[in-house]
């Protein structure tokens, strides 16, 4: 599979503009469906606002936007050109406009919804999908802070960490830092600890 861009969570932020608040909300998706349930549900909690605009990009060059009753290209092809300019896929950001009484005019809408598009994204995660490699490691607990250090120095995740007589932990790394990880686990433990690679997956970083 290729490396992509997405979020890793939900997120949210506001902002007003001549009186009219826009709320805006990014969540990651992986199908047209869910990305139409995010949007319902940010209509459903915002029953009462005249407007919700959304856009969404799915691997596989799926592109989707709605301008939700504001003048046609002000609202969801602002929206969904920030997620082109940011490179993200498998994302949906849905900003929804309360109107304050104040007409924006077509340039004003489209730069508030652009807006609130790039605040939505810049209050997520951004992380980058690729193949990763599992690696699972056995130390003593005098070792297990090093190889800790070590791990999030090299971006991994640590996915599960199992305190017994030993420390067990188990570790994602992009498949490219994998060596390098190895080698550094050696010289820091004087050989006494090895990483076992234990399956691949396709995973955030």
């Amino acid at each position: 599979m290729e490396t992509y861009r997405t979020v890793a969570a939900y997120a949210e932020d506001e902002f007003t503009e001549k009186r009219s608040r826009f709320l805006c909300a990014v969540a990651p998706v992986s199908s047209a469906e869910e990305a139409a349930a995010f949007v319902a549900r940010r209509r459903e909690r915002h029953y009462d606002a005249r407007h919700t605009v959304y856009a969404y990009r799915l691997r596989g060059n799926i592109e989707r936007y709605s301008d939700d009753g504001e003048p046609q290209g002000t609202g969801g092809q602002p929206v969904l050109e920030v997620l082109r300019r940011r490179e993200l896929v498998d994302v949906c950001v849905a900003v929804t406009r309360y109107f304050g009484g104040v007409l924006l005019g077509a340039g004003g809408l489209t730069r508030a919804y652009a807006n609130g598009a790039a605040l939505a994204v810049d209050a997520a995660r951004i992380v980058t999908m690729q193949p990763c490699t599992l690696c699972r490691m056995r130390c003593g607990y005098p070792l297990y802070d090093t190889l800790l250090r070590l791990a999030q120095a090299a971006g991994a995740a640590v996915c599960d960490t199992a305190f017994a007589a030993d420390v067990e932990m188990t570790v994602r790394l992009a498949d490219a830092d994998v060596p390098a990880f190895c080698e550094a686990v050696r010289e820091a433990s004087g050989g006494a600890v090895s990483v076992e690679e234990t399956g691949r997956e396709f995973g955030a970083v």
